[in-house]
């Protein structure tokens, strides 16, 4: 562990979390469920700034878009829109994504350096395994780059204790379902209906799709959250705009239009599914844990600087299945994400169903076994080795 200026620690070790929303729910989604989990299952005292309490807001109904300070769940949330003149730096700061910190919240660390992370996005890039946990020098501090991802040699994924235990409880539980679904406003549908969660970014590949669904043999039910999609959704159905409980039928394909659900019910939603289309990186995680078929739609960036990102996921995605699922899978996920072509392979996905709703239950317990743990357990882990390495500093060693 390289050497860094001493490191005041307290006891609890104190957590700031800064997060700069970008996309809207993905940034503050990760990061919400990073200090729930840090404050919940390690007694943790934790602050998460936030710069838009309007999209936390969404996450977590309870909470105030207009307060400068609110505890939720045990999280000291709090308006990054105020001065930070007087706060006093915690043990531990993440810079969640690169946000850039305050500059005088910068000036009070130089006084007593924390232990300061960079969050970085998720990758399954190779390049990331040799960039986990390196540190860099700072105005005489050291920021450490700390890489989620799907391997050892990564942060991991975040990943709360008992989850998996939660979805086995309720996958089978009609009673548990049933609620669920009243709570949508919803009745169960019926027990052949194929359940999808449609959750992305614009996608020119809607209308095929739906086209596949709607003229197929399958009675399809599609649930589509509250997002950015809704305006092809209801473009389709020739209808001039969607909101919540909007309802739409045609020939085999039902959709319904959802509101925006609490992380914890969106967690329940993808376990309810069959398939899950999902986007950025929360939803792509929480999908996996969910151990039903996915589709991701990856962040689109300008040059297709993506793509390499989206290659290498499906890379390691696929090394569970046979040769013939893994190109089927492959280009369905690059189709879903070029915006065209998907429809087509409709059919072949469906054929191959029974292979691949075994792999996403595989799959996910390969990341369980043989991936890089919980990213929570592991910050907390790299953390305590700072500050251990630095405690010679302290006693004058």
């Amino acid at each position: 562990m390289s050497s860094q200026p001493a490191v005041i620690i307290t006891s609890p070790p104190s957590w700031d979390i800064f997060c700069n929303v970008i996309d809207n729910y993905g940034d503050i989604g990760v990061c919400w469920r990073l200090a729930r989990q840090l404050a919940g299952e390690y007694g943790l005292s934790v602050r998460l700034w936030v710069d838009d309490l309007a999209s936390f807001v969404r996450l977590h109904p309870s909470a105030d878009a207009q307060a400068a300070l609110q505890w939720c769940c045990g999280v000291q949330v709090c308006h990054w829109s105020q001065s930070f003149a007087g706060v006093q730096p915690a043990t531990v700061v993440i810079e969640g994504f690169g946000c850039q910190l305050p500059a005088s919240y910068l000036q009070a660390m130089e006084t007593s350096p924390p232990v300061w992370i960079n969050l970085e996005y998720l990758s399954a890039e190779s390049w990331v395994e040799g960039c986990h946990g390196l540190p860099s020098p700072v105005r005489a501090m050291i920021r450490y780059f700390y890489f989620p991802g799907f391997v050892p040699a990564t942060g991991g994924l975040l990943l709360e204790s008992g989850l998996l235990a939660r979805r086995d409880a309720f996958c089978p539980d009609v009673g548990a379902k049933s609620r669920f679904w009243h709570s949508l406003g919803m009745l169960a549908p019926d027990p052949d209906t194929m359940i999808v969660s449609l959750f992305c970014y614009e996608n020119g590949n809607v209308p095929e799709l739906f086209e596949a669904w709607a003229g197929g043999t399958q009675r399809m039910l599609c649930l589509v959250p509250e997002g950015r999609v809704l305006p092809q959704v209801a473009a389709w159905f020739g209808d001039a705009a969607a909101a919540a409980g909007s309802r739409y039928v045609r020939g085999m394909l039902e959709v319904q239009v959802l509101p925006f659900v609490s992380q914890q019910q969106y967690d329940q939603l993808l376990w309810l599914c069959d398939l899950n289309f999902v986007r950025g990186e929360d939803s792509m995680v929480r999908a996996q844990w969910a151990a039903k078929p996915m589709l991701w739609h990856i962040y689109p960036q300008q040059d297709m600087a993506h793509w390499p990102k989206l290659e290498a996921f499906i890379d390691r995605y696929c090394a569970l299945l046979s040769h013939d699922d893994a190109m089927l899978v492959r280009h369905l996920m690059e189709a879903w994400n070029r915006g065209c072509g998907a429809g087509p392979l409709w059919q072949q996905y469906m054929g191959a169903w029974p292979r691949l709703h075994a792999h996403a239950g595989q799959w996910c317990r390969h990341l369980c076994e043989d991936g890089g743990g919980s990213l929570a357990a592991n910050l907390v882990d790299f953390s305590r080795q700072i500050m251990d390495s630095a405690a010679p500093n302290l006693r004058g060693g």
